[in-house]
């Protein structure tokens, strides 16, 4: 007797050339109408949080690092119109200056909606589902709404390979224990896990990507922006997370996040196991999308156990300060979780101890500046050479 096949995760998928708002607002529209409407996940008079991603310090919308403000309006509209409690925030470092030039206050200001440092607020100790964390703290803010938006922004990331639905859900834990994880779990596997445990803590009720201008190389702030003219929307953020990476030309269990919450049942990774409405896949993969130097998925399902471990060591990359670049505001200095990361003696730029580098790359991530470079050994550049000409390949 055949067996009845699984019912499968629905993903929209729509097009959005840019962020115009009434070009917005339709694309939105349409992304929610092939969901079944904002209704179908909201009751009115709910508290609902929309985690936005606002990496610290706080960029301009024109750099790509951010939920684009333009984008988190629109959908705040929707809301609005249902009659709830609507507050928006992530846990981030910026003065007032750098937050008004994310155009985050002006918007909820705007709307008359609640903008917040979840900081602010305070957080609390919760259980989690298994993996590598037994209890972290999670956002009061947060664990006291009844519904979570989750509107991450599509980029690649220099140490966990792809940043997206799941990974933008790290926020609502404090900076300081995302420091410390990043100290704890040095290897982008483990990481990976303790990135589930925390999604599972809190997963969105609905996850809607801002995928009009994406971000290649090596991100999350210091790659290239790309265009990609899309949104994508789902209930499922592990499947939205699948067809978003596949856009950016990986294989989508090859995102250890994706992956890990696809065996632990938080929802479809496998691409086969997922319905893409709206518009096609297949005319939105970028076939040369940037990725970052240590993206090799290749290396992992081909080779055992012992030499993937030996060549994803190969593949680490080392931090350094490109001194004409640095700008001194000390960023770097201050979110090192080793301390590596030290003010020269004559005051004007910073450099990193190789000694004391843990390889979390949390420097690189939190500069805006470009002044931080990533270099590889060279088994690793090999490595690097080897996976663009099986991508040129088809392979």
């Amino acid at each position: 007797m055949k067996k009845p096949s699984r019912q499968r995760s629905k993903v929209v998928l729509t097009r959005l050339k840019n962020y115009e708002s009434h070009q917005v607002s339709q694309s939105l529209q349409k992304c929610l109408n092939l969901l079944g409407g904002l209704e179908k996940f909201v009751r009115p008079g709910s508290s609902v949080f929309v985690k936005i991603n606002l990496l610290s310090p706080a960029s301009p919308p024109e750099k790509g690092i951010n939920t684009h403000p333009v984008f988190t309006k629109e959908i705040l509209r929707f809301l609005k119109e249902l009659n709830l409690a609507i507050t928006v925030g992530d846990d981030f470092r910026a003065d007032q200056n750098e937050l008004l030039g994310s155009g985050y206050p002006q918007v909820c200001d705007e709307l008359g909606v609640r903008f917040v440092n979840l900081k602010e607020s305070g957080f609390r100790e919760v259980e989690c589902h298994g993996g590598v964390l037994e209890k972290t703290y999670i956002s009061s803010h947060v664990l006291e709404s009844n519904i979570i938006i989750n509107l991450p922004k599509l980029k690649t990331h220099s140490f966990s390979i792809y940043t997206g639905a799941i990974k933008n859900m790290f926020g609502i834990i404090p900076h300081g224990l995302r420091i410390h994880y990043h100290r704890d779990f040095q290897k982008n596997e483990i990481f990976s896990q303790m990135l589930v445990d925390i999604f599972s803590c809190a997963p969105p009720t609905l996850t809607i990507m801002d995928a009009v201008e994406a971000m290649e190389g090596e991100g999350p702030s210091s790659g290239n922006m790309r265009h990609v003219g899309a949104v994508l929307a789902s209930q499922d953020a592990v499947a939205l997370d699948a067809v978003a990476s596949k856009i950016a030309g990986f294989i989508p269990m090859d995102i250890f996040s994706t992956q890990n919450a696809h065996e632990r049942g938080f929802g479809r990774g496998n691409i086969d196991e997922i319905e893409v409405i709206g518009e096609k896949i297949s005319d939105f993969v970028v076939k040369d999308f940037k990725h970052s130097a240590i993206a090799v998925g290749f290396l992992r399902r081909s080779l055992p156990a012992f030499l993937y471990a030996y060549f994803q060591n190969q593949l680490v990359f080392t931090p350094k300060v490109k001194k004409n670049k640095c700008t001194g505001c000390w960023e770097c200095v201050r979110i090192c979780p080793r301390g590596a990361v030290k003010k020269k003696e004559d005051g004007e730029s910073a450099w990193i101890d190789t000694n004391l580098c843990i390889h979390c790359l949390c420097c690189h991530e939190v500069c805006r500046f470009q002044a931080v470079e990533l270099k590889q050994r060279p088994v690793g550049q090999l490595i690097r050479g080897i996976q663009h000409l099986a991508r040129r390949l088809g392979a």
